[in-house]
């Protein structure tokens, strides 16, 4: 049974500290103190809001370098929950360079899970880009799914980030 996510949601806008425009969605940051807990892909017609702090604007900018230069190194402070498996999965996830990717089940194996449980753990990531769940995909080569959904804008979404990438 596939499942599809046709449309974006969106959030108050109070509850963002900026949302960035980006080629591919608005993307919306959260922050709590001085942590990014959050980065929501947004409806690509969502109005922007300026950074509303000091944090906001590190991020915005190191946001903006990536969409600039895909080989970018994020340097910033995070709040990653979750479960063990799921940091387990994210850190490796992490350590996928710019421009390449692995499969579900590569990861899987190197953990000593299942392909299932690595893609549940991508689709609860709520720091895409900076943990780059697009750069993981299908055993077969083909893009697999990405954001719970396995078509519709989620999947045009992977699909920018990773020729982005590969430019």
């Amino acid at each position: 049974m596939s499942k599809s996510k046709a449309n974006l949601t969106m959030q108050p806008s109070a509850d963002y500290q900026a949302k960035l425009a980006t080629p591919f969605a608005v993307l919306g940051l959260r922050i709590d103190e001085d942590w990014l807990t959050d980065i929501e892909y947004l409806p690509i017609d969502t109005p922007t809001l300026a950074p509303q702090n000091i944090l906001a604007r590190e991020i915005c900018d190191q946001l903006q370098a990536y969409l600039t230069d895909p080989r970018f190194i994020f340097d910033l402070s995070m709040h990653i929950g979750g479960t063990i498996h799921q940091r387990r999965v994210w850190r490796t996830i992490q350590d996928i360079p710019s421009g390449t990717t692995r499969s579900y089940a590569d990861i899987a194996a190197q953990l000593h899970s299942a392909p299932r449980a690595v893609g549940q753990a991508c689709g609860a990531n709520r720091l895409p880009i900076i943990i780059p769940c697009h750069r993981v995909i299908a055993k077969s080569g083909g893009l697999g799914g990405f954001m719970n959904a396995s078509d519709g804008i989620p999947l045009a979404i992977k699909r920018w980030l990773l020729h982005h990438e590969r430019v």
